[in-house]
């Protein structure tokens, strides 16, 4: 029963954050009066619930509830996260969201029922593996109390799963979505059910829940790219040089990696031999992609409750999640840079052009140039267990405890492998890298008998490098918790938390690596002869259908690649093709033990000040960490063995000014810490070979010496909640971030038998950054009254977050040495980002349009191993979502919802450049039909 309240007589009320207490004030009078009590169900209950949860925390936090069992409105979790104020989603590609930032920072914790959980030898949990129809509520807390775990700078989200307490008697919902995505063409089960019972008995009440959920998709990812963008030649070039040759990084004129990006006005040079010679900045190829998969994902969630009296409940939850996703990448790959064979195209300055002022190459055209194709195959699978048992005891009127042991199993494994078909008689290749790219590739016309512009023709292909590589992930934890809380009456602190939280917690790492090797034609027979590999047609060839980014951009829409499903399924016949061995193991890489006990209290406060009420917590957590590890040089297997100690003490504050019953000032100051991840303490370091010729190879490792990241985290909000549903809310915050990791490079000499080179651009972390984070969120929720007919029932909820971000990043010299420090913005932070939801709620149905926006962030930097580093770019996203349900009985709902109505592309850029395009990627629209069935 919801006790609804006057609201103000326009939302325009709102407008100005200082009229609001004025405003809340000479309405309390009215706000306090009682017109009706209703029943308010469908999305405005949700709504509603989310708002009380969110006003009567003491931290900074919002919520999402789930409307009814099943009827979380999106496929998973982060797709429901997305409409969160402060929470941006990226990577919108096969055919779902799947990476989640609080406030721009990416390092989230995410707890389960406030248990923390992860993946395989993560330290989280990938939360699009966690399906919608789970879920009862989302919490995304954006600043901690010291009773809460404290890993995690951008925030935590804890999901809630059903038990069956929560329900009075027995409860039924099954529930089925058909989807179809357009990209692939494919229509794709959603099912679940959830059966759940509570039953008195003479020794108290007991409760069953059983929850199940089965998900599959299958997708299709297309993408455009550029490829790296690297210096060449002009037509004067210098001597010794041709005009329009590359200028490959091992002529020691330019080094990769380690610079911070070549000048691209027009005229820029580089010494060379003592000459300032003027060059060219043009990208080295054109890349095509065609992934293809499919995906499941199944879930189970069991839940057992036992209330012996009204004093004690005990608890026993088990969960699985699996995640299984087979892969197919076709990719065409083509050179459009000088490779010892320019051409006769005629004058040189008509083979190319230039964006005006700039040194940039837009366009040009390179005759006979190297392409190849390369058919990728993965497979991966994760299978995830976690096991709960929790009692939770009244002690006496003042004081409770609870407490609960949980052990969790988590294991990733991944196949992968991948021939390259090596192309050959191609004759002039026409390529565009603005933001419309185009690559064309011609006729030879003296060559009657043979189309060299036919991408299909199997007669230009031959079996190139063959690639094959393997992992498995595992992480295991058994966690202890207990917690109390004791009341006391009368006195400024009326409530006291205390508890300790024990973690054991082993994560380990094994894999594989080899390939890189030509097919030797002198060892090949049958269908292999020659390493030609047309004699498979029938089954080892795959064919990119003739509708390849169709109506987006003029590049070729059908080649031929080797099938990678048939690569794996004939893995062995393969493998010894090439010489490589099929029974190669997975080697050890990494294990490690980290043992987290943290120990906690928090003294909540109440008072009246100024004649309002004030109240709030204070309290300090306690953590130690215990790191132990071992790892494994993948050259010589010898082993690193060490041990690490962290200690830190969090304080936290939560103030609350009341000014009204409607209106409050809430202030909270917490800490918080991100511990290393396990990959990234790694002192081995594994090393890349020189595949491309162009003088060097990579290579990367850990450091062991990581320390945590620590963040200060300040927030301040005025919140005004005025009706049904209906609340408006704007928070200043700030995070002070110490210790962030960033990667160190620089040129090490290494020498390895059957390796094409002995000098290596290697990369490694290091506690080397400082960053700051401050910025605004504005809120609201707002369903206006007594609005006439059928106007009755619209409602908005819309959500602005502006951020402003600044990170310190080292930069070295080659030999790895800091010789000064260069300021950008946070890595992903984009900074703006809104949400505008239109809701209309009746009776029988109700539908909702929402829209999201992101503006462009820094996604990444270039390779080390041969361009010319930038930053690289993601241009702004956005998304346009429909759903709608609709009401057959009491008990029987039909809904559809389509994503991404509007049929969005995705880019980057070199630098946030015009004129440095890198890739393009259709984001796939997709639309589903359902039924909820509940008694």
């Amino acid at each position: 029963m919801f006790k609804r309240r006057l609201l103000s007589s326009s939302v325009a009320m709102v407008a100005a954050l200082g009229s609001l207490q004025v405003a809340a004030q000479d309405n309390q009078e009215d706000m306090d009066m009682l017109l009706e009590e209703v029943v308010v169900t469908g999305v405005r209950a949700s709504l509603n619930k989310a708002i009380d949860i969110k006003r009567d925390s003491m931290q900074v936090m919002d919520a999402i509830i789930a409307e009814d069992i099943g009827k979380l409105p999106d496929n998973n979790v982060v797709e429901s996260l997305q409409r969160v104020p402060g929470v941006q989603v990226t990577d919108r590609s096969e055919g779902e969201v799947n990476t989640v930032t609080i406030r721009g920072l990416t390092d989230v914790s995410t707890t389960v029922n406030g248990r923390t959980i992860f993946t395989a030898s993560g330290r989280s949990m990938a939360l699009a593996d966690l399906p919608s129809t789970l879920v009862s509520r989302i919490d995304v807390i954006k600043n901690r109390s010291a009773g809460q775990f404290e890993e995690g700078i951008a925030g935590q989200i804890d999901v809630h799963t059903f038990r069956p307490f929560d329900f009075d008697g027995s409860k039924v919902s099954l529930a089925a979505r058909a989807v179809y995505n357009e990209d692939s063409e494919e229509t794709d089960p959603i099912l679940s059910g959830l059966f759940s019972n509570v039953w008195e008995t003479g020794v108290g009440d007991f409760g069953a829940l059983v929850n199940l959920s089965y998900q599959e998709t299958n997708f299709r990812g297309q993408s455009v790219t550029p490829g790296a963008q690297v210096p060449f030649m002009t037509e004067d070039p210098l001597e010794g040089f041709v005009p329009l040759q590359r200028i490959f990084p091992d002529t020691g004129f330019w080094t990769p990696g380690l610079d911070n990006g070549l000048p691209d006005e027009a005229g820029s040079t580089l010494n060379m031999n003592g000459v300032d010679q003027e060059y060219y900045l043009a990208r080295d190829a054109m890349f095509q992609s065609d992934l293809q998969g499919e995906r499941e994902r199944t879930a189970a969630n069991i839940s057992l409750q036992f209330a012996p009296n009204d004093s004690s409940t005990y608890t026993f939850e088990s969960m699985y999640t699996g995640y299984r996703n087979d892969t197919f990448n076709s990719l065409h790959f083509s050179f459009v840079d000088w490779w010892g064979a320019l051409g006769e195209l005629g004058p040189i300055e008509d083979t190319f052009e230039v964006y005006e002022g700039t040194n940039v190459i837009k366009e040009r055209s390179v005759k006979y140039p190297f392409t190849f194709t390369s058919g990728d195959y993965a497979t991966n699978a994760t299978d995830s267990f976690m096991s709960a048992i929790r009692g939770e005891w009244d002690i006496s009127d003042n004081l409770t405890l609870e407490s609960e042991l949980v052990y969790q199993d988590s294991e990733f494994e991944t196949e992968f492998i991948a021939m390259r078909g090596n192309g050959g008689g191609r004759y002039i290749v026409n390529a565009n890298y603005s933001a419309n790219p185009f690559i064309n590739f011609e006729d030879n016309p003296d060559t009657a008998d043979v189309n060299e512009g036919d991408l299909t023709d199997l007669t230009h292909w031959s079996m190139g490098e063959l690639y094959d590589n393997g992992a498995r992930r595992e992480g295991e934890a058994v966690t202890f918790t207990t917690d109390g809380e004791y009341l006391n009456e009368g006195g400024l602190f009326h409530t006291f938390n205390f508890g300790l939280r024990y973690d054991d917690h082993d994560a380990a790492e094994y894999g594989r690596d080899q390939g890189g090797i030509t097919c030797d034609a002198g060892n090949t027979t049958g269908d292999a002869a020659n390493c030609q590999f047309a004699s498979y047609i029938d089954e080892g060839i795959s064919w990119v259908n003739d509708s390849f980014m169709e109506g987006e951009y003029d590049v070729p829409r059908s080649w031929a690649t080797p099938n990678g499903e048939y690569l794996l399924a004939n893995r062995a016949q393969f493998l010894n093709l090439y010489g490589l061995d099929p029974s190669d193991p997975l080697m050890e890489q990494f294990n490690i033990n980290e043992v987290n006990t943290a120990v906690y209290a928090t003294a909540q406060f109440e008072t009246e000040l100024a004649g309002m009420r004030f109240d709030g917590e204070i309290g300090g957590r306690y953590v130690n960490v215990q790191t132990d590890t071992e790892f494994v040089d993948q050259q010589d297997q010898t082993r690193t063995q060490g041990s690490t100690e962290t200690s830190e003490f969090l304080p936290s504050l939560t103030a609350r000014w009341h000014f009204t019953e409607g209106l409050l000032m809430r202030f909270n100051y917490g800490e918080t810490l991100r511990m290393p991840g396990y990959f990234d303490l790694n002192p081995t370091i594994t090393y890349y070979d020189d595949i491309t010729d162009i003088g060097y190879g990579t290579a990367s490792g850990g450091n062991v010496d990581l320390e945590p990241t620590m963040s200060q985290n300040l927030d301040l909000s005025l919140e005004w909640y005025f009706g049904d549903a209906s609340s408006v809310y704007v928070t200043a915050f700030q995070r002070d971030i110490e210790g962030l990791v960033v990667g160190f490079r620089n040129v090490v000499n290494r020498d390895i038998e059957g390796f094409n080179t002995d000098t290596f651009v290697l990369s490694q972390p290091d506690n080397a950054s400082n960053g700051k984070l401050s910025g605004i969120e504005l809120g609201t929720s707002y369903f206006p009254e007594n609005l006439p007919g059928l106007l009755d029932g619209f409602g908005i909820q819309a959500a602005l977050t502006l951020l402003d971000s600044e990170q310190d990043i080292p930069l070295l010299d080659e030999e790895g040495q800091v010789e000064g420090t260069e300021t950008t913005d946070i890595m992903g932070v984009s900074d703006t980002s809104y949400n505008i939801t239109l809701v209309y709620d009746r009776e029988a149905f109700d539908a909702r349009l929402a829209y999201v926006w992101r503006s462009e962030f820094f996604n990444a930097n270039s390779s080390a191993q041969f361009a010319n580093p930038m930053p690289i770019w993601r241009d702004a996203q956005k998304s346009l979502d429909f759903q709608l349900n609709y009401d057959i009985t009491d008990d029987f709902t039909v809904s559809f919802n389509a994503v991404n109505l509007t049929g969005e592309l995705t880019h980057e850029s070199y630098g946030n450049s015009p004129y440095h395009r890198m890739g393009n990627w259709k984001i796939a629209r997709t639309f589903g039909l359902g039924a909820r069935y509940s008694f």
